[in-house]
């Protein structure tokens, strides 16, 4: 029997859950992830379009997170 589901390639995947995003770029811990999922109302996240939230799933748009990281909302340097 064959699998109908194809391979997930994380390279090429526009959601990452905290964890694949963690695996894919180390640099962002997950605690820190959390942190900025925790308070994307305030800090642009939400807006930006970046965390999808499936029932109790959060997944992140890694382009749009890397577009709010250089905006410097991460900083609070943008409103």
């Amino acid at each position: 029997m064959t699998d109908t589901h194809p391979a997930t390639d994380v390279a090429t995947t526009p959601y990452l859950t905290v964890e694949l995003f963690n695996k894919k770029h180390p640099a962002f811990p997950i605690g820190t992830l959390r942190h900025h999922i925790f308070y994307q109302e305030t800090n642009g996240l939400q807006a930006a379009g970046a965390i999808y939230k499936m029932g109790r799933k959060v997944l992140i748009k890694e382009s749009a997170f890397f577009a709010w990281l250089e905006s410097g909302a991460a900083a609070g340097k943008a409103a």
